[in-house]
């Protein structure tokens, strides 16, 4: 009788178990493709986030239902017991993805020479309040957006910002200073290094630079990189020489 009520109560927690799973990968796979492009899960280190979501939520609920399971419960019990656990459960992944979404990639921008990336809790509301540019008052829901930051003019708040620099909070967290990508299109193309550099650089990454240019369909000599400043991992960011626009990425550390 034992062994029976013990096979019940694992075979419940493996069905709650396979739901759970099957919920986790479906969310993760909507955020992944709305929120984190390739390459933005890397460089921004969210396999982290996503690895605690995925742990504490598929099991989370599994567990407690192993742990309280019992056929000899009344009915009434048991559907009580596992609608709190479902209620836990759901509250441990909506603030999963919450934490998530706030770390997720807002822009990407081109800042002088280099490309970076804004997360969506950078981007401050006392900054937001002060955009005039409609396209930039609110943080992109989907994204990222490619854009650019300029410097301003004034040296009163060119001072502000580099003083917000030492406490980590750049250019890039300002966006009354954002600009359609197109307006920097020329200087993107003028700051452009030649593959040969990167490869001078990293020698022992020739194959995944190779694999990238192929994978942007243009002959190496139409391409041009500059590096790309990210959470977790920077990378090298190809684009097209002639055009300015975005045409891939690298693996690779562009410093």
């Amino acid at each position: 009788m034992t062994a029976m009520r013990l096979s019940r109560r694992y075979r419940a927690a493996a069905i709650h178990l396979a739901i759970s799973a099957g919920i986790a990968t479906v969310v993760v796979a909507a955020m992944l493709a709305v929120w984190y492009p390739p390459p933005f899960f890397e460089a921004m280190g969210a396999e982290g986030l996503v690895f605690i979501l995925v742990a504490v939520d598929v099991a989370l609920g599994p567990l407690i239902t192993l742990i309280v399971f019992s056929p000899n419960k009344p009915r009434r019990l048991l559907l009580l017991d596992l609608t709190v656990i479902g209620v836990l459960q759901l509250g441990a992944l909506v603030y999963g993805v919450y934490v998530v979404a706030q770390a997720r990639p807002a822009y990407l921008l081109f800042v002088k020479d280099r490309f970076e990336v804004a997360s969506a809790d950078e981007i401050l509301d006392a900054e937001r309040a002060k955009v005039k540019r409609a396209e930039f008052r609110e943080v992109p829901r989907f994204g990222p957006v490619t854009a650019a930051a300029r410097m301003p003019a004034e040296p009163d708040e060119q001072l502000r910002i580099i003083a917000s620099a030492t406490s980590g909070a750049d250019l890039k967290t300002f966006p009354q200073h954002f600009v359609p990508y197109e307006a920097e299109i020329d200087n993107v193309r003028k700051k452009g290094l030649a593959l040969s550099k990167l490869r001078e650089r990293h020698p022992e990454a020739v194959h995944d630079l190779a694999k990238a240019v192929a994978a942007t369909g243009l002959p190496e000599s139409s391409l041009a990189w500059l590096p790309l400043r990210a959470r977790k991992r920077d990378m090298a960011v190809l684009v097209d020489a002639k055009s300015g626009r975005i045409a891939g990425y690298a693996p690779i550390d562009p410093w």
